[in-house]
């Protein structure tokens, strides 16, 4: 590999996007359509499609993420890729753009849902990168609806199923709120009561998931273990970074929650598509942790 593309592709963080494409599995299985069409050819086609559409929504917000915090990147993170001009900012502005006209332009291909989703997705994304990011709360917020908009977008195969079940996307806003909280001065610590928020919004999922659940009709004897799994690492990395309030354990915390995000979407499909299903997106936890150790996890 290229040292140039080495440096693209640890600006699109390739572990965060494994987890982006398990929001789409996840949005699929719930829409219904894995279940009653996954031998048909079109079905599998328009999943690829959104697949490869939030792999360009998701890898273009983060590129213009570190964009737009260039100047501050340069001073607080110099060990950052544009800081370091291993990637001009030009370049990154290209790619940036590439991405998420990819991401917008295939979800329309698959429908024009598909496709306003997409396109208010990729404005979430750039409104968090440029403005609310820097706000207490509307930032988690915004960051949170551009996840569970992605759940929507999955299950945008069928457009029914994000009329019904839209609801369901609230689970995805208020984790990655949670995540977005204790990320809050990862780089010099003090966090304590952002974390503590966070665990309490962990707890909330938890119950959410339940009786959402419950109005989908989710399996729960299979989905539970997975559910377990997601809230027992995630407690234990935020309690960690609680106890402990430096940089290192909350930075754990941050990409324990990130890549966390791949056994919740697993915990969806076992729910609604079943073991067989849950234990194939499960199975992308390895690729992203493996991924995670070569490239930064944001």
């Amino acid at each position: 590999m290229s040292s140039k593309l080495f440096y693209l592709l640890t600006l699109l963080r390739p572990a965060n996007i494994v987890t982006a494409v398990t929001d789409i599995l996840a949005g699929i299985a719930i829409s219904g359509v894995l279940i009653f069409y996954s031998d048909n050819n079109n079905f599998i086609i328009n999943a690829l499609l959104l697949i490869t559409s939030t792999i360009g929504l998701y890898g273009g917000g983060i590129v213009f993420n570190d964009i737009f915090d260039l100047k501050s990147d340069a001073i607080n993170r110099p060990e950052r890729i544009l800081p370091r001009g291993l990637v001009s900012k030009k370049e990154a502005v290209f790619l940036g753009c590439l991405m998420l006209l990819m991401g917008v332009g295939l979800a329309f291909i698959v429908s024009v849902l598909s496709g306003i989703l997409a396109f208010i997705i990729s404005l979430l994304a750039l409104s968090y990168d440029k403005i609310s990011k820097h706000y207490p709360v509307i930032g988690p917020l915004n960051m949170g609806l551009c996840r569970g908009g992605n759940l929507l977008l999955g299950m945008s195969i069928s457009n029914d199923a994000v009329y019904n079940y839209w609801y369901i996307g609230i689970i995805p806003i208020l984790f990655i709120a949670a995540i977005t909280l204790t990320a809050k001065k990862e780089a010099s610590g003090n966090n304590k009561g952002s974390i503590l928020f966070a665990l309490f919004l962990d707890a909330i999922v938890v119950a959410l998931f339940i009786y959402i659940g419950q109005l989908l009709g989710f399996r729960f004897l299979i989905l539970l273990p997975f559910l377990l799994f997601w809230y027992g690492i995630n407690f234990i990395a935020k309690y960690k970074a609680f106890i402990y309030n430096q940089p290192v354990n909350i930075q754990k915390a941050v990409k324990t929650g990130v890549l966390s995000l791949i056994p919740l979407n697993a915990s969806y499909v076992a729910g609604s598509a079943g073991l067989v299903y849950a234990l194939f997106v499960l199975a992308l936890l390895p690729l992203s942790i493996l991924l995670s150790k070569k490239f930064a996890v944001t």
